[in-house]
């Protein structure tokens, strides 16, 4: 069953030719198609949980849900990805 995190907002002709869909990369949050409209989203305001290094950030395709809360306590943990399990970037992702 998929989760909101996995589903982008536009439909599959739009997908076909919009240039945020590139394999890897997630939409922009400024994306018009990108913005969550779902009453189980809530920007986070807690550090802890934005920063959290256990969090596979890249099983969602769309940046929005990076900084929502109903990702940030259900989305899946990095350990639990299968496959080949490559980290892009740093863990810490928010930190200078």
């Amino acid at each position: 069953m998929a989760v909101c995190w996995e589903m982008r907002g536009c439909d599959d002709e739009m997908q076909s030719r919009c240039p945020h869909n590139q394999p890897g990369e997630p939409c922009p949050a400024d994306c018009h198609y990108a913005a969550c409209h779902r009453e189980t989203h809530a920007v986070a305001t807690d550090f802890e949980l934005l920063l959290n290094p256990e969090l596979d950030y890249e099983a969602s395709v769309k940046e929005v849900c990076r900084f929502c809360e109903f990702f940030l306590t259900n989305g899946p943990a990095h350990a639990d990805r299968t496959g080949d399990s490559s980290r892009q970037g740093n863990p810490n992702r928010f930190l200078l």
